[in-house]
């Protein structure tokens, strides 16, 4: 289905005015295209406001390594914090992401659930192209781990032995181990930095800061 009077699909117009609101969704398999697309929009977002936040929601499935490592540098690379939503699955790449949001920015949806697990390396090629690539995959695995261990406070020891194999997180225990900041369960929750589109359409106008309550989220300083 597409929309009247232009080319793109209704979905596409749907993703164009979330990414508006400093929207970005990750719905699938992470790979090069999916990545590339993100990214490009993490970009735009930084360069035409540094100071306000963007929201990453996910629910995927995981995928390339590669791919996905390309959207967490350029998280890392922008001024502006990213937000990182968990709704139905963020697993494998999607939990990495997640867990790599703007600490205090971390959020998961109640239903949703987190899966680690230490991934797959797609090996191919004669033995020593596969001793090769193994040689990388091991040392890609370790850069997780330590990255993962920063985001959530446990010890790369820790994170090494539960990815070991599939490990299931529910919205509770994923808050517990590390991975997220709060459970979610409606937007006013969230003292969200919301921004004001050019239309004016689900936007809020600018508070004073002494009119703010008690309970506004303290973390909302820009990135370090």
């Amino acid at each position: 289905m597409r929309g009247a009077g232009s080319g793109m699909t209704l979905t596409d117009s749907v993703f164009e005015r979330l990414l508006r609101e400093r929207i970005v969704f990750l719905g699938s398999q992470v790979d090069d295209e999916i990545s590339n697309r993100l990214c490009a929009q993490l970009l735009l977002l930084a360069a035409e406001d540094p100071t306000r936040d963007v929201n990453l929601y996910i629910n995927s499935p995981g995928g390339s390594v590669t791919a996905g490592m390309a959207i967490f540098d350029t998280m890392e690379l922008i001024e502006c914090d990213v937000a990182t939503w968990a709704m139905g699955l963020a697993a494998s790449m999607g939990q990495f992401l997640l867990s790599a949001g703007a600490k205090g920015k971390r959020y998961a949806l109640p239903h949703s659930r987190i899966l680690m697990h230490q991934g797959s390396a797609g090996l191919y090629g004669s033995a020593s192209d596969i001793k090769i690539q193994a040689e990388q995959w091991n040392l890609t695995k370790q850069e997780m781990a330590v990255i993962t261990a920063e985001h959530t406070g446990q010890t790369v020891e820790q994170i090494e032995k539960d990815a070991d194999r599939d490990r299931w997180f529910t919205a509770q225990q994923a808050l517990e181990y590390g991975f997220v900041d709060q459970i979610v369960t409606r937007v006013g929750q969230v003292a969200a930095d919301v921004p004001i589109s050019s239309d004016g359409v689900g936007a809020s106008q600018p508070t004073d800061p002494s009119d703010l309550a008690d309970d506004s989220d303290p973390s909302s300083d820009p990135k370090k």
